[in-house]
């Protein structure tokens, strides 16, 4: 039951089982070994699995950028050190979840930003656990 293209195709590409040399590819290396659908390595539990887009600098310390893809998955328990997507009094972060004397706090990997330390005032709901992070390589646009 894994997602399809808006086609109906399933979303299975060429896999090359050669690796990548840093040098001059054999051409006796190009042969495509199988279709390799990016689901069903990256995607644990596709029902409670979601896209969103991350803006902003707070968290590029740990490799998510501006405009990146974030894969969150709903149906794996949020535990400290895990970068969750959450949401504080209704506003939404993607930050790494922490654990202090004084309870949780929301973390961002960038220390141009502050950490967010829950009061008990406060509602805190997470969104799930960020499990992949899909960026380009190639300038955007």
């Amino acid at each position: 039951a894994w997602p399809v293209d808006a086609l109906g195709a399933p979303m299975a590409l060429p896999f090359y089982a050669t690796p990548v040399r840093a040098g001059f590819p054999s051409p006796a290396d190009d042969h495509q070994e199988d279709r390799l659908d990016l689901n069903a390595h990256l995607v644990r539990h596709p029902e409670a699995t979601y896209y969103l887009r991350a803006k902003g600098d707070s968290m590029t310390g740990a490799g998510i950028h501006d405009g990146d893809l974030l894969m969150v998955d709903r149906a794996i328990e949020a535990a400290p050190g895990m970068i969750v997507v959450a949401a504080v009094d209704n506003e939404f972060t993607g930050k790494r979840l922490e654990s202090t004397a004084s309870g949780l706090c929301l973390t961002p990997a960038n220390p141009a930003y502050p950490k967010i330390l829950l009061k008990d005032a406060q509602e805190l709901t997470l969104w799930g656990v960020v499990i992949n992070v899909i960026h380009p390589i190639l300038p955007r646009g």
